[in-house]
């Protein structure tokens, strides 16, 4: 993943931040920062820690849209994070730059290399996140637990080159992300263990098979 601070030394990373009035927030475990955040348009940078943006439906079943990590970024221009049934809750101990959105694209430092090198840097990891976006759909859109749970592994092995992969979170958070029932899809991975499709150590997975 490419970070947003990449080919920028650290001295010219005080100057970016300095003229992009950058704001830094501190949160402890299992905070919601949304309300601690007073901008309208913004871009979120992770320094340190893990975040997820979660999303509450009418019925209350949580969805977890996506599990950012160190170097990640998130806003309002990637997410809808001013509607009411969206939040972000912090997995860990976590450090985040707020940067105003509008400033970012106003600012006239075409002259300044360390910017462009920041703005380059953005729109590759958002480049990265179209990609994820795509691949989550095709997650979604399968119709049985069974399909999404192999369209995810298949999709985890893929991106890491190896049919042994961790899941970066929880089963809970897994059955959250996919939006399935928690019970139902812990039957099902039983099921494609027993059958020989996957074997499960903890939170490490391998994949038995070529094709489903």
């Amino acid at each position: 993943m490419t970070n947003p601070f990449k080919n920028i030394s650290e001295k010219n990373q005080e100057k970016l931040l300095k003229i992009l009035e950058a704001h830094r927030f501190n949160f402890r475990k299992n905070s919601l920062i949304l309300t601690n955040i007073n901008q309208g348009n913004f871009i979120g940078i992770i320094v340190d820690g893990i975040l997820q943006i979660i999303k509450n439906d009418y019925n209350g079943n949580r969805i977890i849209i996506e599990e950012l990590e160190e170097g990640d970024i998130f806003g309002t221009s990637l997410f809808p994070l001013q509607n009411v049934e969206y939040d972000i809750l912090t997995k860990e101990d976590t450090t985040i730059l707020i940067i105003d959105y509008d400033q970012l694209i106003n600012l006239q430092q075409d002259n300044k290399e360390y910017y462009n090198q920041f703005i380059k840097n953005l729109l590759e990891i958002v480049t990265n996140k179209i990609q994820e976006k795509n691949e989550r759909i095709e997650i979604l859109t399968k119709k049985t637990i069974r399909n999404k749970l192999l369209e995810y592994f298949n999709i985890a092995s893929k991106n890491r080159s190896n049919r042994t992969f961790y899941l970066p979170f929880t089963f809970t958070d897994l059955a959250d992300f996919l939006a399935i029932d928690r019970s139902a899809m812990s039957r099902e991975l039983k099921y494609l263990k027993e059958e020989g499709f996957i074997e499960i150590k903890g939170k490490r997975i391998t994949l038995l098979f070529d094709k489903y």
